[in-house]
This record gives C-alpha cells, structure tokens and sequence, in this order.
C-alpha cells in the first residue's frame, strides 16, 4: 500500500525512533508499504518516519547500479552505523522537503550494519551516493533532516520555503492525505 509521506512541520520527523524488537507480519508489511511509497514518488530512500512509522527501518533504491534489472530495493531494520571514511559534499533533497536541495557534507564511506527481514545481521560498506542515502536515511531515525547540516545562513534563506511546507501539515498529519 503507497503510504503519504509526512511533510516538514510534522512532529513525527523530529522523533527518535524506536528499535524493532521483533520482525513479524506487520513489520513486514510495513517494508512492503516502505518500498512501494519509495517506488511510487521517485525516491532511492525513505525512512519509516517519513510515512508516519517512528521505527528503525529505511529502505532504499540501489540506483547506482547501472544494470536496471539488477536494480532492488533493500530494506535496513535497526541500523548502526559503524565506520565512517574520508568526506563527499553534495546537493542533497528529501521527499519530506520538496523542491529543497542543497549541499551537505557526508562522509564518502559507511560501514553499518543492519538486520534484513529475516532478523539477519550484515555488515556493509557503502560508498559514494550508497553512503549518503544511507546516512540521510539514518539521520531521519534519529529526528535529524538534512537541513540541519547546512549552516545556518542556508536555513534563514529557506525559511519561506520551509514554512510554505510546514503549512500543509497540522497536528502531525499531513493535509494532502486528507483530500
């Protein structure tokens, strides 16, 4: 089922979200939801928050694989981030932000590891765009949006743009779900 994604100004972006203890139907169901929401609005991550779940799962479309068929998106369950190596600072944009873009500085290489729907730990290196989606994905877990990585002066220019979103979400429901 394709999910709305919350918008800047909902409150459940701003939240830490909780681990998943156990991986059952619902969970699993919920990654179906993940994927099909990331799918139908273009993206390559999208985090359990941004579609109104304050868990720890993310989910994200390998775009840097160039052979399209071999394109699928993964699913991450209680991520941890492990290692972080060298720096990339690129023009970053966020479906709970849209039509905002803007640089941010990340680091080049990730090693995390995470638990796939089968409760299963890997570990993984991600590098280049690999590794910036998976650090935005993660900030979204714990309440952080990539605005708040840039300086300050970016985010007073913003500010109209920002609350032009922030109006269309009330109460932490966004108002084009309702229509």
């Amino acid at each position: 089922m394709i999910e709305k994604i919350r918008l800047y100004g909902d409150e459940i972006l701003r939240k830490v979200s909780k681990p998943i203890s156990y991986i059952d139907d619902e969970i699993k169901n919920l990654s179906k939801n993940l994927i099909e929401s990331l799918e139908r609005f273009d993206g390559i991550g999208l985090a359990s928050p941004q579609i109104g779940h304050s868990i720890r799962m993310f989910a994200v479309y390998p775009l840097w694989i160039e052979d399209e068929r071999k394109r699928k998106t993964m699913v991450f369950i209680n991520p941890i981030l492990l290692e972080f190596q060298d720096v990339q600072n690129e023009q970053e944009g966020c479906l709970s932000l849209p039509e905002i873009f803007e640089r941010v500085k990340r680091a080049k290489t990730v090693t995390f590891k995470a638990q796939n729907l089968f409760g299963k730990w890997k570990q993984y290196i991600a590098t280049d765009l690999f590794a910036r989606v998976v650090q935005h994905e993660y900030n979204h877990l714990d309440g952080i949006l990539f605005i708040d990585k840039i300086s300050i002066i970016k985010r007073r220019f913003l500010q109209g743009k920002l609350k032009k979103i922030a109006a269309t979400t009330t109460r932490g429901v966004n108002i084009a779900s309702l229509h």
